[in-house]
C-alpha cells in the first residue's frame, strides 16, 4: 500500500500542450524578428505575472508603453491564447483519469491566469474530473513560492508527506519538495507511468 494518498498534478505540459510560437509563426514570420520579440518583449517573465494575477489589460499598457511599435502583436498573445494550447496530451490524460476511477485523491495545482483557465476548462472537459483545483492567478500566488503549496494543503485538506505532485518545471518540483511533499518531474506519460508504479500506483 503506497504511503501517498494524495496526487496533485500541474496541467501546462503535463496535461495540455503550450507553445506561444504557434500564433507568432504566423504572424512574425521571420524566426529571427519572432524570436526576438518573444525573448524582448511578450517574455515568459511578463506572461507569469498574469499568473499571478495581474489583468492582462494592464499587461498591455505596461508593453505598448515600452514597445509602441509592438502594440498589434502585444495584444496578439492574449487575443489569440487559444492557439497556444492546441491540445491535450492524452496519454497523460489517460493516467489522470485511471487514478481517480481506481478512486486515488486526484487534484491539480497550475500556474494559470484565471481568465485563460475558465477558457481551457471549457475546452477540455477533463479538467473538471478532479476533486478540484488551484489556479496561481486566482490566489495572487505562483509555484515554486511556498505559500501556493502551503495554500493548496490548507484548501485541500491534504497531508504534505502523503501528497505527490507532477509538474514538467524541475523548479516546481523542488518547490512541492521543499514544502515536504514528494514530487516527480514530468517529461511524458511512460516515465510517469513509471513514476507512479514506484509509489505503488498501477495506472
Amino acid at each position: 500500500m503506497s504511503q501517498i494518498r494524495h496526487i496533485v498534478f500541474d496541467i501546462g505540459k503535463v496535461l495540455i500542450h503550450y507553445d506561444p510560437e504557434i500564433p507568432y509563426r504566423r504572424l512574425i514570420p521571420d524566426d529571427v524578428a519572432r524570436r526576438r520579440f518573444l525573448d524582448n518583449v511578450c517574455t515568459g517573465e511578463w506572461n507569469v505575472e498574469q499568473d499571478r494575477g495581474r489583468k492582462w489589460e494592464d499587461a498591455e499598457a505596461l508593453l505598448i508603453a515600452k514597445h509602441p511599435h509592438e502594440e498589434e502583436n502585444i495584444r496578439a498573445f492574449r487575443r489569440h491564447w487559444h492557439e497556444m494550447v492546441p491540445h491535450a496530451y492524452d496519454d497523460s490524460v489517460v493516467l489522470l483519469e485511471n487514478l481517480i476511477d481506481a478512486g486515488h485523491d486526484v487534484t491539480m495545482l497550475t500556474n494559470f491566469a484565471a481568465d485563460t483557465f475558465l477558457e481551457a476548462r471549457k475546452r477540455f472537459p477533463f479538467l473538471d474530473k478532479p476533486r478540484g483545483v488551484t489556479v496561481s492567478g486566482e490566489v495572487g500566488l505562483i509555484k515554486p513560492d511556498r505559500a501556493i503549496y502551503d495554500t493548496h494543503v490548507e484548501s485541500f485538506g491534504l497531508e504534505p508527506q502523503a501528497t505527490l505532485f507532477i509538474d514538467d518545471s524541475e523548479k516546481n518540483v523542488e518547490g512541492a519538495e521543499a514544502a515536504g511533499w514528494h514530487a516527480v518531474h514530468f517529461s511524458g506519460a511512460e516515465k510517469l507511468r513509471a513514476d507512479l508504479g514506484s509509489y505503488g500506483f498501477a495506472v
